[in-house]
């Protein structure tokens, strides 16, 4: 029997086409991105792993819906379609899709995700109408509407039982850090689309255009800009480090190493430097293994 059965046996997910609705979440989250299913697949309690699956699928589905293509179909893929639907089985708990049935079984175990769904379809219009920011405050609005309510899409299924108040600040600080880290780490491709991630004012504090960036001009107010948005969101990432202890102590391993991770890329931006405008930075996969083996081990000390 494969790890990812036993998985779904200890979430009692045992209806056959149930465990396939799963399964199509787990490829789905696989090809995302393989190296955070690896680390869920090794960190996280087997009863657990198959509902993070099924709030991650919907967390990529839905940035990839809101993110792709011209902004009408966009509009209407996101709106008219898969939002309408997840709200529509929400109310009934009946649905054709494996994606929203197997998010349904989800929130039936656990019960907490469904707040946090709802509050997820109701902000989202945030990354669709997202065309740049003219300011920090832009940003962290940005942050509250979108980026916050994606990620407790699978960090409610971390957090602890009763007031989960300081768990949900501490991921907060952590969202700004991820989110400032992908759109400095993006900034080239999203400047070839069209809009930037990082607020005007500050572009213009290094006297540095979008129309710069898109053409790959590595000025020295590019290398300020770069250092500056990285050492932001580093700050904010070693803040968050802080969270594993908030954490419902079986999980905490994966929290703490995905902060890691997490940080091992920010160092690898702040050395690409300008040459984030021909492409992004990843984190070195020596250090990414030797951060998932020393997690796995205090996962295992945990258990």
């Amino acid at each position: 029997m494969s790890a990812w059965s036993r998985s779904l046996d200890a979430a009692g997910i045992r209806e056959p086409g149930l465990r396939s609705d799963y399964g199509a979440q787990r490829d789905l989250v696989a090809r995302f991105r393989r190296s955070a299913y690896l680390a869920a697949r090794t960190l996280l309690p087997r009863p657990l792993l198959p509902h993070v699956v099924a709030a991650t699928a919907v967390m990529h589905h839905g940035d990839d819906l809101l993110d792709t293509g011209p902004k009408p179909r966009r509009a209407e893929a996101w709106g008219g379609a898969f939002r309408r639907d997840v709200r529509e089985a929400l109310a009934t708990g009946r649905s054709t899709d494996p994606m929203i049935r197997a998010l349904m079984h989800t929130i039936g175990a656990r019960p907490r995700l469904r707040d946090v769904v709802e509050e997820y379809l109701s902000t989202a219009d945030a990354e669709l109408e997202f065309t740049g920011f003219a300011d920090e405050a832009d940003y962290q609005a940005y942050l509250d509407a979108y980026s916050m309510p994606a990620f407790l899409l699978v960090g409610i299924l971390l957090a602890p039982e009763g007031d989960d108040g300081p768990y949900r600040t501490a991921c907060r600080t952590l969202v700004d850090g991820t989110q400032r880290l992908d759109f400095v780490n993006d900034l080239a491709e999203d400047a070839r689309e069209g809009r930037t991630g990082v607020p005007a004012r500050t572009l213009e504090r290094f006297s540095v255009t979008a129309r710069d960036i898109a053409a790959g001009r590595a000025s020295p107010g590019v290398g300020a800009l770069v250092r500056h948005q990285v050492e932001a969101a580093r700050a904010d990432l070693l803040t968050a480090r802080e969270l594993p202890v908030l954490t419902s102590s079986p999980y905490s391993a994966l929290i703490g190493a995905l902060i890691d991770i997490e940080l091992l890329t920010a160092d690898a931006a702040l050395a690409r430097g300008t040459g984030l405008l021909r492409g992004s930075a990843k984190p070195p996969v020596a250090g990414a293994l030797r951060v998932l083996l020393g997690a796995r081990r205090r996962a295992r000390r945990q258990r």
